[in-house]
């Protein structure tokens, strides 16, 4: 029930309707008996939405496309790994004041690593925004090696100063010989359902391939992969594991990773 004691929680992004962190996170509220509710923000003035928070007391939020990198100026502190990776998914506000964390890189080390090791592996990474820094430094801090691509070249070249990864062209990616592959782009998320971030004839040397896009949960990527004998995993994972995180972040309490799980995969008409 919401009445007055209710906490508000939330995401701010553009496009955010089909967001699936309201499911996992309301689900986890009730599962807990937490007086509290999670909603999407569809913000048109960021800055405005970003004092919005104080003014309302927002309790918290998760931050999304495109918004990661460029709310770190608007916020009061950063946390070290935040700042590090030079983006933010997760804002606590504690009394007016808002702190910016980055619990991507936990979401897709854990995702991965449910399916390989990443020490000592080279990885590519397909994309050079907030989510891609965040894998990048995950995939780093686990003892991997990263390459990436990006068709903004100043992009890719500034990821690759801060955290230490190596940039490919994208029109040079088959003298790449990682064997690891990470889609970070929107390429193939509803409705360009058709769309595929790398040249199918290039999968085949890869032995795990993760994509974040999660709608649809089974993109033309992941298909082709597996026609090439990949091992696959959806953008379910990574999201899951990271709100894991937010919500504890938030309430102090062990996150039903279960209940959250299993509210998300519901939502896309699919099972665990």
């Amino acid at each position: 029930m919401i009445n007055g004691q209710t906490k508000i929680f939330g995401i701010l992004g553009r496009p955010v309707a089909h967001s699936l962190s309201p499911v996992m996170h309301n689900a986890a509220f009730r599962h807990l008996g937490i007086n509290a509710a999670y909603v999407a923000f569809p913000v048109t003035d960021f800055r405005k939405a970003v004092s919005g928070l104080r003014g309302l007391g927002i309790c918290g939020v998760s931050v999304t496309i495109p918004f990661k990198e460029e709310i770190i100026p608007l916020i009061d502190e950063l946390d070290p790994q935040a700042a590090t990776i030079g983006a933010v998914n997760t804002v606590v506000n504690r009394d007016g004041r808002l702190t910016g964390y980055n619990t991507d890189w936990l979401g897709a080390v854990t995702a991965l690593t449910a399916k390989v090791s990443l020490k000592s592996r080279h990885v590519l990474i397909l994309g050079a925004g907030g989510a891609s820094r965040a894998i990048a430094y995950g995939i780093i801090q686990a003892g991997g090696r990263v390459s990436l691509t990006d068709i903004d070249a100043a992009r890719a070249a500034a990821l690759v100063h801060d955290l230490g990864a190596q940039a490919i062209p994208p029109e040079a990616l088959e003298t790449c010989d990682a064997t690891i592959l990470v889609n970070a782009t929107p390429v193939g998320m509803t409705p360009d359902v058709d769309g595929i971030p790398i040249d199918p004839d290039l999968l085949g040397r890869f032995g795990v391939v993760m994509d974040i896009v999660y709608q649809p949960l089974q993109t033309r990527l992941l298909r082709e992969a597996e026609a090439h004998g990949c091992a696959t995993i959806d953008g379910l994972q990574m999201l899951i594991h990271q709100a894991t995180a937010q919500f504890e972040l938030w309430t102090g309490k062990e996150a039903p990773a279960e209940v959250m799980a299993r509210a998300a995969y519901q939502a896309l008409g699919a099972n665990l």
